[in-house]
C-alpha cells in the first residue's frame, strides 16, 4: 500500500456489457457479476486498486440505478465517494467529474482511472507499472495512458502507437510519446500493428493529476471545462447536487475523442500484467476452470446442475434447473430465469447483435 496521501482512484462502474447478455442486463450489468470466482468483477477491481490507494480515496462513478448495488458490494468505499450519474454521458465526463471530486478534497490529487470490469493476473507487475505512472504524474504535467502489451491480434480493442522514447523509468520500463490512436482495426491490420512492436491495446487506463486533466479540458474541450469548473469548489453534498444540472447540459463523448487523441502531453507506459477486459463469453470460458472434457461450468447459485456426455470445450452458465449436454462441443450455454442463450464460442462477439435486435423491436423487458 502506498502512503501517498494525494493519491486517488476513480473506478468507472456505469457501463453495460452487452456481449455478456443475458446475464449482463441493464439493471444488473457485468461489473456486478461473479464470472471468474467468488467475487464480482467490481469487487476484484476495487481490491486490486486498494493495493495502491486507500479505501477512503477510492471514488466510484456509476449510474444512479446502481448506487445501492455498489454500496452493497463495496462496503469499504465511503458512501459519499459514490458519484451517481443521472444520465449516461460516456467516459470523458465521468473521468472529469471524478477528477474534480478528488480535487475538491485535495488540490494536489493524482488519480488512477480504472474500469470496474477488467481482470489482471499479475498483481505485482500491475503495482509496479501503476506506481511508475503515478511517479510521472506527480513530477510532470503529463497525462499517462497505460498501454497493454498485446498477446494476439484482435479487432476487439483500440490500438495506441508508441512514438519516441522519452526516458527510462526502470531497467525494462520506458516512457514513450504517443504517436497515434486507431479504433478497433480489421484483424489483418491488427496483426500488422503487433508485428512492429510499437502498438499497444487501449484499455482506457489513465493516470494524471487533477490539475493536468482539468487544464487539458480547458484547452481541448472548453465547453466541458466551463460547465464543470465550479465543481472543485463545492463541498460533498453540494457537489452531488450540482452534477445533476451538469449532466443535463453536457455532451456525451469518450475520453479518447475529447482529450487523448488531441493532447500533446499524452505519454504511454507499457503494461504487461495479464490484463483482460472479459468482453464476451468466450473470454469467460478462457479464464474459467476446465473439467477433464474442457467444459467450464459456472453459476451464481451453488445448486448448478449439469450432466455432460461426449460434450467438450463448452461454457455452461447455469441457473436453477438441470442442464444436460450430449455430443456437442464449443458452445456457449447461458441459462437465466427468462432467457436461454445458445451460441457457438466463435460467435461470442455477436451476442450484442441479439441485444440490438431486442432494442429495435422494443422488447426492453429482456434487456
Amino acid at each position: 500500500m502506498t502512503d501517498n496521501q494525494h493519491l486517488y482512484a476513480v473506478l468507472l462502474a456505469g457501463g453495460g456489457g452487452t456481449r455478456l447478455w443475458p446475464k449482463s442486463r441493464d439493471n444488473y450489468p457485468k461489473q456486478f457479476l461473479k464470472l471468474t470466482g467468488e467475487q464480482s468483477m467490481m469487487q476484484i477491481a476495487a481490491e486490486r486498486i486498494n493495493r495502491l490507494v486507500d479505501w477512503s480515496n477510492i471514488i466510484v462513478v456509476t449510474n444512479h440505478k446502481y448506487v445501492k448495488e455498489v454500496s452493497k458490494q463495496l462496503p469499504k468505499v465511503i458512501k459519499e465517494n459514490i458519484i451517481a450519474e443521472p444520465l449516461k454521458k460516456d467516459t470523458a465526463l465521468a473521468m472529469l467529474v471524478g477528477a474534480l471530486y478528488a480535487k475538491s478534497k485535495d488540490k494536489n490529487a493524482v488519480i488512477i482511472n480504472a474500469a470496474s470490469d477488467h481482470i489482471v493476473t499479475n498483481l505485482q507487475e500491475f503495482d509496479r507499472v501503476m506506481n511508475k505512472a503515478v511517479d510521472v504524474a506527480q513530477k510532470d504535467k503529463y497525462l499517462i495512458t497505460v498501454g497493454i502489451t498485446p498477446t494476439h491480434p484482435t479487432s476487439a480493442f483500440g490500438y495506441i502507437k508508441a512514438g519516441q522514447e522519452i526516458r527510462k523509468l526502470d531497467r525494462d520500463l520506458s516512457l514513450f510519446k504517443v504517436d497515434s490512436f486507431t479504433e478497433k482495426p480489421q484483424l489483418a491490420t491488427a496483426a500488422a500493428f503487433i508485428s512492429t512492436g510499437h502498438y499497444f491495446w487501449n484499455a482506457n487506463m489513465y493516470v494524471w493529476s487533477a490539475k493536468a486533466i482539468q487544464k487539458s479540458f480547458s484547452k481541448y474541450m472548453p465547453s466541458l471545462y466551463h460547465l464543470t469548473k465550479h465543481l472543485e469548489k463545492l463541498k460533498t453534498t453540494a457537489f452531488h447536487q450540482a452534477i445533476k444540472d451538469v449532466y443535463q447540459q453536457a455532451e456525451a463523448i469518450s475520453i479518447d475523442y475529447a482529450i487523448s487523441e488531441k493532447a500533446d502531453n499524452l505519454v504511454l507506459i507499457p503494461g504487461d500484467f495479464g490484463w483482460n477486459d472479459v468482453g464476451d463469453w468466450k473470454v469467460v470460458y478462457q479464464l474459467g476452470k476446465k473439467d477433464p472434457s474442457g467444459n467450464v461450468i459456472l453459476g451464481e447459485e451453488q445448486s448448478v446442475q449439469t450432466i455432460t456426455q461426449k460434450a467438450y470445450a463448452n461454457l455452461i452458465h447455469g441457473n436453477h434447473r438441470l442442464i444436460a449436454l450430449y455430443g456437442i462441443r464449443d458452445l456457449i450455454i447461458v441459462d437465466t430465469d427468462e432467457i436461454l442463450l445458445i451460441c457457438p464460442k466463435e460467435h461470442a462477439q455477436d451476442v450484442k447483435k441479439i441485444v440490438n435486435q431486442l432494442k429495435e423491436e422494443g422488447r426492453h423487458q429482456y434487456l
